[in-house]
């Protein structure tokens, strides 16, 4: 729903709105009632003191909830910034919650901040900040680089995350130190024109090789991350979180970024294999051949009696090795086929939307 704005903002100089971008924040719940309320109200108090420079929208998409957060979220109301709520009928996940958002954005700028607000909403200026100055099309908050830190973060979740994204970052160019992190500013005509597919988790790194596929500049901004809420709510509320499934599209991710590495690496593994493997047989041939009467024939015959399945080991490395090697090099094909055409598609929609590419004011 739509709220009234400020008093001091109901009659503003119309050439200083116009100065002002307007920032569309997107916040995807699914079962936060438990801090909704709370955390909402931090956040538009921080939007409060960017007024001077930025004008605000809230989208809160609501995710088929099963608490009282779709509940809570309609019967908010603020005096400082508009707000619209989505409701999904289920959970659909927080890459379709993204699509939703983007699809109904009207802002300038799109910023995405998790509404548990394990990155405090001081990242908001942050990125806005770096986006609009270093002229880029996406800017990360991320807590991995120099200058980031993070705090009271299960071990588990620390660890596969910190791994997932080392793992990510092999495969994708730029040297980016988080792909997965949701937090996040865009260029809004940019983001609404890219074709997205995914569903969930895995929206993010998609993001992220979708606007280097577009040309688009990324760049990263040091971010705390901090867990010191999420534990302090205890069980009253309920992670949206799933780790093996976020391990599972993590490495499905890196397939996407780059399919023939991960082909390509083990088939040139198996190559080496095969060539050693036949070296040692070679070998062992050439040193039975002295005592062998019957010369090559017979050195090759004793060896294959020692080691029947050399022969076969030597085969299937090598056979593998071509094969794998033969997919990598067509998915190597096919991904610049792909980014070819989806770089037209892009491109045509953004002329058919009318948000023709642009530098961020």
């Amino acid at each position: 729903m739509n709220a009234p704005v400020l008093p001091s903002l109901a009659h503003p100089d119309p050439a200083t709105v116009e100065r002002r971008p307007l920032v569309t924040l997107v916040l995807p719940c699914f079962n936060e009632a438990a801090v909704l309320r709370e955390h909402y109200a931090e956040i538009t108090a921080y939007l409060a003191t960017l007024q001077a420079g930025w004008r605000f929208e809230i989208l809160l998409i609501d995710d088929g909830s099963v608490d009282a957060t779709g509940a809570t979220a309609a019967a908010m109301g603020t005096n400082e910034v508009p707000l619209r709520v989505i409701h999904h009928p289920g959970n659909f996940g927080l890459g379709q919650a993204f699509k939703t958002a983007f699809a109904a954005s009207r802002g300038d700028y799109v910023v995405t901040l998790d509404i548990d607000l394990s990155y405090a909403p001081e990242h908001i200026g942050r990125l806005l900040e770096a986006i609009r100055t270093q002229r880029a099309k996406l800017a990360l908050a991320s807590a991995y680089m120099e200058g980031g830190t993070v705090s009271n973060v299960p071990w588990l979740r620390r660890t596969l995350s910190i791994w997932g994204n080392r793992f990510l970052r092999i495969f994708a160019r730029g040297g980016l130190s988080t792909l997965t992190c949701m937090v996040r500013a865009y260029d809004g005509p940019f983001v609404r024109a890219l074709v997205l597919r995914s569903t969930g988790m895995e929206i993010m790194p998609e993001i992220i090789y979708k606007t280097m596929v577009m040309r688009g500049r990324i760049v990263e901004v040091p971010a705390e991350l901090d867990w010191s809420r999420q534990m302090q709510a205890g069980p009253a509320r309920v992670s949206s979180m799933r780790i093996w499934r976020h391990v599972l599209s993590t490495i499905v991710s890196g397939f996407m970024l780059r399919p023939f590495a991960l082909m390509m690496a083990p088939g040139l593994a198996l190559l080496v294999l095969s060539v050693w493997l036949s070296g040692r047989l070679a070998w062992r041939v050439i040193e039975a051949l002295p005592a062998a009467a019957g010369g090559w024939s017979q050195a090759l015959s004793t060896v294959l009696a020692a080691h029947p399945h050399a022969p076969l080991a030597c085969a299937t490395s090598g056979v593998l090795a071509v094969l794998l090697l033969g997919l990598g090099l067509v998915a190597l094909q096919t991904k610049r086929y792909f980014e070819d055409l989806y770089h037209l598609g892009v491109t045509l929609r953004a002329a058919s939307l009318g948000e023709i590419r642009r530098e961020p004011r």
